[in-house]
């Protein structure tokens, strides 16, 4: 320790060397003559000369060192405190000598002052507290107020609170002490902070400083104190060096006080760092001999065993606590620890309900009572109510290497504590984890803070690792507290590219099973929440899956990071060799996972798993069989390998059976969970693998039968959230009937979609009522108009996609029929318009019968362009007077389709329909006969026995005629029937409405309010033409459409983005540009070195239905399935903000009603006899008409 320090005792009075009667006399005497002119500033001291001054000082010297059972003590004090104002303030009741040279009084005063900071006995009493607080409050004035102190003086100042702290706070704190050690150490480095601003300590003060500090580490107040001063110039160089882009470090107000403001910028970093390093390395806590090194003024604190199992421990947490929240500050992650800081779990002392944990109380405001300091509360600070994001570092932070220089040393000390590594005892208590466990958190952060084109020293990795390796060795009996620790804190870990993470992937994979596959994490301590370890645990699995099958057969040498007896015998482990493990842990997770955030995560990450696996065995079947394609045999075995556990095929039924299972049971009350669910079934029902039909019809059941249990709640549980349950299984419904329309053709699926559909829009199934009821007897009482709605697509879905052609062409107007050059009026009158039970337009083209041609040309037909709710729909129907066998022998017409409509898809080109046409269906042969059956006679058992042997023998000459071509070799030329040419014209448009049963008296009538069955429209009314535009503008399914924007590296604003790619949002309405990115869902992809991308999501997350798979922020996805998922999650996120819309409802709903619009305006209000006499009246058809035998359009 300095020695100008350890020299410097307390002054001893002239008067001690007489009796201590003789000195108390005179003491009392002298200073009872000097307090009558205390307080009157007007009074003229007694003290004239230097002489005087010096001889009643001695007096006061003396008078500061007698019992405190009288008034000589306090007296003595207020005549030096009121002598010290003489800095700041000249009055005539302070001597002319000293008010001469105040420095050089000041500075013994001071001197003096020491002895009443000398202890008197084991308790501190009221009245000696009080002096010694009169005292400090003096000179924390005399800094604050004084201009003119000089340098010697401020030593002297600083000297003197060094002893007095040093005195108080060195041995442990006497009773009633606590009070006292607050302010002093308050009061030493605030007039510290103010000597740095006006008169910079010398270079050995600083030293003797940080000797002192380091032999007051054993008590609390000393780390609490010295955080909050290195936290307050912390907020101030943050602010310098980074500039006002910079985060701001938030203090309290009580904290940021202690920085001068007048301290230049100059000193403020010089400051700093010594301030920081006042203290030595904390883990020399552990080491009770270095801990009470200060000097040979006193003897070291006490040494036993209980003291520092009760006080180190959690005063090394403190600092360690400390020294994470500057790290924080400086990677601009400084927000409220207590809302949305980086959960870690951390030990604070006991506070009151009600007290805010985003800093250390004031000394002077919230002090505690010293038999509270010792009581300890471990408060987890994170958010338990909802999933709050960590804060993302600023681009601006520091670099990995800068961070590791100023706080390295510490840092992996305090990690490595209790391990040979760190050169300590090997056996510590478990008190100490928390301390290292806030270590261990802080350096993760560091590390996964690393920019994308940063380079880290090798030696601060290698010894990262090596921390990760301890802490993580599950077999070894790891600290649960740590573990917890560097899991919460390495979520993004393998996301930053940190050179040589990968090997820690078996490391990582056995803690995420130790973690994962627990449901109750009995374990871990309570001050670690159990939601929040496995969301980041969840997180570092979404990581790591894409890895087995980015790198493949891959080796790693391991043998770091596995102890003596599970190293393996070739000492390498491949990344496919850990796919079966990691899919294990996303499995068992699922099954044991309760939040719904959580859960959320990993069905993000089973789509993604399955896609990925998918696609690379798909291309490695192609690449074999492309191998092997000149050996037949060969080929067919790789066609045909069994499936292994883990391959695309099993984890695809693996996944569909578990969803389906927990859909209908566990989680069918949860409606965030279920819509994540079936969005990943919906996204699984898109993947490229074979499997058997039985297990996409299971599927579609479970759906359905989910669909049935969400509409049978009863009445008061119904609400809106449970329909857009409803409307998301009918739309996941829609999904796999469009991906897998081969279910269809099985009749059991059939029927069961087909109620399904009957319970959306009715609300009950009539097979399971007691009789059948046809549609229009049933009384229509859906759940919801959007649960009927949503059930009316899956019917036009059904109907779509079940039997359907292959498309042939674009979509066809009225223009493209007739080969006008747009949907104008005069293409529209050549149509005829009716309208079928309100919501169905016929537009109707009859071509005219031409007597001139022969057979299938002469015939008439009818084009037909059918507009309906599902979309707009082409048909041409041939009136044939012949057998179809006839017609087998004739080749009809190519279908012709105007060239601007687009020609038809390559994969479609030439394609002919076999269709096996039958009067009956297949399975009718398969049902039984009842009675019914038996009503009518056969032909030949209505016959009496008269007519019999007539019918034998024409049957009999029946077969002598058949017979004759054969017996005689000749062949005979069988000719079939000619169509018979009308002699007329046809109306094709009323026979085929009449072959609909629509043109009957019954259906031309108005009943009970509702409109006829069959409408005629009135097209020669304006606007006709133009809605019917309007109406084919609308799109029969919904589209959704997303940006890519391209973003170098620097490009942070939106303001810069938007500049780059020139986007400019119009709002058509208001002609207005929208530069607010308002209700926008932002997808960031960011290219990692390995070849996989990461992912992050900002937007609205507002939302109860926000939480959108199945891409996730924290994912890690390939180049192999990006594309794919991104296409997924935009659909998805689309279509869950319709479904929190009330303004966005679905495409066949906005089609229906725009129909009725135009029913209502350009319905023919016409008589029946009127109506009839239009059908037979042949249209006004120009000389331009084309000759169309198409047989389907669409």
């Amino acid at each position: 320790m300095d020695q100008s320090l350890s020299s410097w005792r307390p002054h001893a009075s002239v008067l001690s060397c007489f009796p201590p009667s003789v000195g108390r006399d005179v003491a009392v005497a002298v200073v009872k003559s000097l307090a009558v002119g205390l307080g009157n500033p007007n009074t003229q001291s007694l003290l004239r000369t230097d002489g005087q001054v010096k001889w009643t000082m001695e007096v006061l010297c003396f008078g500061l060192t007698l019992p405190l059972d009288g008034d000589t003590v306090r007296l003595c004090v207020d005549v030096y405190t009121d002598w010290l104002k003489t800095l700041f303030s000249q009055r005539d009741s302070i001597p002319p000598p000293i008010r001469k040279e105040p420095d050089l009084y000041a500075q013994k005063i001071l001197r003096h002052l020491y002895s009443l900071f000398l202890p008197r006995s084991d308790q501190v009493s009221p009245l000696h507290l009080s002096l010694c607080q009169q005292v400090l409050c003096a000179v924390q004035s005399m800094a604050r107020d004084s201009v003119v102190m000089s340098r010697d003086t401020w030593e002297t100042l600083l000297h003197f609170l060094l002893r007095i702290n040093h005195l108080i706070l060195v041995l442990p704190l006497a009773s009633g002490a606590s009070d006292l050690s607050h302010l002093s150490l308050s009061v030493l480095l605030e007039v510290w902070l103010l000597s740095a601003a006006r008169c910079f300590p010398s270079r050995s003060l600083w030293q003797t400083c940080r000797q002192m500090f380091n032999s007051w580490r054993h008590q609390p107040i000393a780390v609490e104190t010295w955080s909050r001063v290195t936290a307050a110039l912390t907020s101030r160089l943050l602010s310098l060096t980074y500039g006002p882009l910079f985060p701001p470090f938030k203090v309290p107000d009580e904290d940021a006080a202690l920085v001068p403001t007048d301290l230049d910028d100059e000193r403020i970093p010089l400051t700093w760092f010594r301030f920081l390093h006042m203290f030595s390395n904390p883990v020399e806590l552990c080491r009770p001999p270095l801990i009470g090194r200060s000097g040979n003024a006193h003897p070291p604190p006490p040494q036993d065993e209980a003291f520092w199992d009760s006080q180190l421990p959690n005063i090394f947490l403190k600092v360690m606590s400390g020294v994470s929240r500057l790290v924080d500050a400086f990677l601009g992650m400084s927000r409220p620890r207590s809302g949305s800081a980086p959960p870690t779990p951390v030990t604070l002392l006991s506070m009151p309900s009600g007290s805010t944990l985003t800093s250390s109380p004031p000394v002077l405001n919230r002090r505690q009572k010293a038999a509270n300091i010792s009581k300890v509360t471990r408060v987890y600070l994170c958010d338990v109510i909802q999933w709050r994001c960590p804060p993302s570092p600023s681009p601006l932070r520091s670099d990995v290497d800068s961070l590791l220089h100023l706080f390295g040393r510490w840092l992996f000390d305090a990690a490595l504590m209790g391990s040979s590594q760190a050169g300590i005892v090997a056996v510590m208590s478990d008190s100490w984890s928390s301390g290292r466990a806030e270590a261990c958190g802080t350096l993760c952060r560091i590390f996964t803070c690393k920019k994308t084109s940063e380079d880290i020293l090798p030696v601060y990795l290698s010894r990262f690792y090596l921390i990760l390796r301890q802490t993580l060795q599950i077999s070894e009996g790891a600290c649960p507290l740590i573990l917890a620790s560097v899991l919460l804190n390495s979520s993004c870990l393998f996301c930053c590219d940190l050179t040589g993470v990968n090997l820690l992937l078996p490391t990582f994979t056995a803690a995420l099973e130790d973690v994962l596959l627990d449901r109750d994490l009995l374990r871990f301590p309570a001050a670690v929440n159990p939601v929040e370890l496995r969301r980041s645990s969840i997180l570092i699995l979404l990581s790591l899956l894409p890895l087995p099958l980015q790198f493949g057969s891959v080796q790693s040498e391991v043998t770091l990071f596995f102890s003596c007896a599970q190293l393996p015998s070739d000492r390498h482990v491949s990344f496919l060799s850990l796919k079966p493990r990691l899919l294990s842990i996303l499995i068992g997770g699922l099954q044991t996972e309760n939040d719904v955030a959580n859960t959320h995560l990993i069905l993000a990450a089973m789509l993604n798993l399955v896609q990925d696996s998918a696609v690379i065995e798909a291309a490695g079947r192609n690449q074999k069989v492309s191998q092997y394609n000149c050996n037949s045999t060969e080929t067919q075995q790789v066609m045909f390998l069994s499936p292994t556990a883990d391959s695309a095929v099993v984890m695809w039924v693996q996944f569909v059976r578990l969803l389906t299972q927990r859909l209908t049971s566990q989680w069918r009350n949860d409606s965030a969970v279920c819509l994540s669910a079936l969005e990943v079934l919906g996204g699984l029902a898109k993947v490229e693998v074979s499997v058997e039909e039985s297990e996409k019809r299971r599927a579609v059941s479970s759906v359905c039968s989910y669909i049935v249990f969400q509409c049978s709640r009863p009445p008061p549980l119904h609400s809106r959230d449970l329909h857009s349950i409803i409307t998301a299984a009918f739309h996941c419904l829609n999904v796999w009937i469009t991906q897998h329309p081969d279910m269809l053709n099985h009749q059991d699926c059939l029927v069961e979609v087909l109620e399904i559909v009957e319970l959306g829009i009715s609300g009950s199934i009539s097979r399971q009522e007691e009789k059948v009821r046809c549609k229009e007897e049933k009384e229509l009482n859906p759940a919801s108009l959007r649960v009927k709605e949503a059930a009316e697509a899956t019917l036009s879905c059904v109907m779509q996609v079940s039997g359907a052609f292959p498309l042939l062409g674009g979509l066809l107007n009225e223009d493209a029929l007739i080969g006008g050059p747009g949907l104008s009026d005069s293409s529209v009158k050549r149509f005829r318009y009716f309208v079928v039970d309100g919501s169905v337009i016929l537009a109707m083209l009859e071509k005219p019968q031409n007597t001139d041609l022969s057979d299938q040309a002469s015939c008439p037909s009818l084009t037909v362009l059918i507009r309906g709710p599902s979309g707009r729909h082409s048909w041409t129907l041939q009136l044939h007077l012949q057998p179809r066998e006839g017609r087998a022998n004739h080749r009809c017409p190519e279908p012709k389709v105007p060239e601007h409509h687009g020609a038809a898809a390559p994969e479609d080109a030439g394609i002919q329909c076999n269709i096996k046409h039958q009067e009956f269906p297949e399975y009718l042969d398969r049902v039984p006969p009842v009675k019914a059956d038996l009503s009518l006679p056969g032909l030949r058992e209505t016959a009496n026995k008269e007519a019999r042997p007539v019918q034998n023998q024409n049957h009999d000459q029946q077969r002598q005629v058949e017979a004759q071509p054969q017996m005689s070799g000749t062949s005979v030329a069988m000719t079939t029937c000619r169509s018979v040419v009308s002699g007329g014209p046809v109306q094709t448009a009323r026979l085929f409405l009449s072959h609909l049963g629509l043109l009957t008296p019954d259906t031309l009538k108005d009943s009970g309010g509702v409109p006829a069955q069959l409408l005629s429209l009135d097209s020669s009314l304006p606007g006709f033409s133009e809605d019917l535009r309007h109406l084919d503008q609308l799109a029969s399914r919904n589209c959704d459409s997303a940006s890519v924007f391209y973003l170098r590296a620097g490009q942070r604003t939106a303001a810069e983005v938007c500049l780059t790619c020139l986007l400019l949002y119009v709002l058509k309405n208001t002609d207005t540009v929208c530069t607010t990115a308002v209700n926008i869902q932002l997808i960031f992809i960011h290219p990692l070195k390995t070849g996989l991308f990461r992912i992050r999501l900002y937007g609205n997350k507002t939302s109860k239905f926000s939480l959108v798979v199945p891409l996730v922020s924290g994912s890690v996805v390939s180049k192999r399935t990006l594309g794919f998922l991104v296409r997924e999650t935009v659909i998805n996120c689309c279509y869950r903000r319709r479904l929190d819309s009330d303004s966005a409802p679905p495409p066949h709903v906005r089609r229906k009603h725009m129909i009725s619009d135009i029913i209502q305006r350009y319905r023919s209000h016409c008589s029946e006899p009127t109506f009839y006499t239009a059908l037979f009246q042949d249209g006004n058809y120009g000389s331009n008409t084309q000759d169309l035998y198409i047989s389907v359009l669409q």
